[in-house]
């Protein structure tokens, strides 16, 4: 891809210019939206939840340090336990309570809970718009090479491997395609930032400042803050078997022998991706069952289930993916157009620490995906890839108790699968595997040409009566 990190600043002969030093690192992505919340402890199926209810307003907290914050997105309320709030509005915090914070507007004098990734502590850097403490460096580069975001587009990010410092994010234009670039921001010993010596800063605001009017030595000058995707309202706290009238259906993004997906809203406020099934799939008390079973399945590697309606047609509600499934991208003309860096890359999501990192939690739960595939892996506008459809191939069997004539993903499974009709989790390995494949070559069917031998075909219809 031809990133570069700055661990030192090296002065190119003759150029003037400030070059970033290659160094690897790697770090945690940024938090993802506050949980579901419910509040009741209940039992189901034999599916034990815990359900975590915040106090209600109007508690005192006298053991609880009282804070000021600013909200750096609008918040609409979604029932009369949370405080309405506008971006740039000033809350004073009662009661830290997990992910969802107790807090009073100075405005208005109302008491409520807001999400606590939707507000910062006054008088911190979060309120600017370059800065992303916690985002990685590869997370960096992925938001920065987002088409929206042009030559000079920058971030500020906190070090990954000096503790304290920070780095500058930028995305360049070479001969070579994009790229983007990395320089380490130090600090004075008696206070100030620099990237060059030459230049010294009393803040990281006046270093910005400086370098947005002009490069001095960066490979460009900083233009614009990375356009980020806005954070959405989280999904409301107690909100699990939901009526089908709250959600409108409004583009149809798919179809398959179960059903369709669709893009819609939920209240008109919140955009979600929902699966219509086909009626008479499978009983709605079957489904409720595994699906309560999936709830507690929660990665930022997978694809959020957030609801479900359980009368039939069944609905299932769940986060949305604006890219659609991976292998429909690999085939777009912007899938098309990404260079070997990129699907390297998006190799590297797969299998260092991001879908992988899904598949172990898939493990650990004592469960398996048995349908692991690019169909099945989902697509954010920041190019972020997570496991869909977890749970669904073991929902609905269909799909591997096969009657003549239904699809089965064959070129994904492995042998002993076929074989002895077993999937454990060493078939999701042999399907991750395909995977890799199937990225690397835009989404290519895997094993070209070869079709199925005869006695394959009879043995199948054999172990999967």
């Amino acid at each position: 891809m031809g990133v570069v990190s700055s661990k030192r600043q090296v002065k190119e002969k003759g150029k003037g210019r400030w070059s970033p030093v290659k160094a690897g690192t790697q770090g945690k992505e940024a938090p993802p939206l506050p949980p579901l919340v419910s509040d009741c402890c209940a039992q189901l199926e034999g599916v034990v939840f815990n359900h975590l209810a915040p106090p209600a307003p109007g508690t005192t907290h006298p053991d609880q340090e009282e804070h000021f914050v600013v909200a750096l997105y609008d918040y609409k309320a979604m029932n009369d336990r949370d405080l309405q709030m506008l971006k740039g509005e000033k809350l004073q915090i009662l009661k830290e309570a997990g992910d969802w914070w107790l807090a009073k507007s100075l405005i208005t004098g109302r008491e409520g809970y807001v999400p606590s990734n939707f507000v910062t502590r006054i008088e911190t850097l979060e309120v600017e718009k370059w800065f992303f403490r916690s985002i990685c460096r590869r997370d960096a580069e992925r938001q920065l090479l987002a088409p929206i975001n042009k030559a000079g587009s920058f971030l500020i990010r906190e070090s990954e491997t000096s503790k304290g410092a920070f780095s500058l994010s930028v995305k360049d234009v070479t001969t070579q395609g994009e790229v983007i670039k990395h320089y380490k921001i130090r600090s004075l010993d008696e206070g100030g930032y620099y990237i060059s010596p030459r230049n010294t800063f009393p803040t990281l605001q006046a270093l910005v400042q400086h370098y947005s009017k002009k490069g001095d030595g960066l490979c460009q000058r900083l233009t614009q803050p990375c356009v980020s995707l806005a954070l959405q309202n989280p999904w409301a706290q107690d909100e699990w078997e939901i009526p089908r009238q709250s959600l409108k259906l409004l583009r149809k993004l798919g179809s398959g022998q179960f059903g369709e997906v669709w893009m819609g809203y939920y209240k008109n406020n919140i955009k979600v991706a929902i699966k219509t099934l086909k009626e008479g799939t499978m009983s709605p008390e079957a489904f409720l069952g595994e699906a309560n079973l999936m709830k507690t399945l929660r990665h930022e590697r997978l694809v959020r289930l957030y609801a479900v309606v359980t009368k039939e047609p069944i609905y299932i509600v769940t986060e949305y993916m604006a890219r659609g499934c991976l292998l429909d991208f690999l085939k777009t003309d912007e899938g098309n157009r990404l260079s070997l860096p990129r699907l390297i890359d998006m190799s590297a999501q797969v299998c260092e620490n991001r879908i992988a990192e899904g598949m172990a939690y898939i493990e650990q739960m004592n469960s398996i995906h048995r349908d692991l595939r690019a169909a099945n892996i989902l697509v954010s506008e920041t190019l972020c890839c997570k496991i869909g459809d977890f749970g669904l191939a073991r929902i609905i069997d269909n799909e591997y108790t096969a009657q003549e004539g239904a699809k089965f993903p064959i070129k994904w499974t492995a042998p002993e699968a076929i074989h002895f009709g077993v999937f454990t989790i060493k078939a999701d390995v042999w399907s991750f595997g395909i995977l890799l494949m199937e990225i690397i070559t835009y989404g290519r069917v895997p094993y070209p040409g070869r079709r199925l031998h005869p006695a394959a075909i009879l043995l199948l219809r054999a172990v999967l009566r």
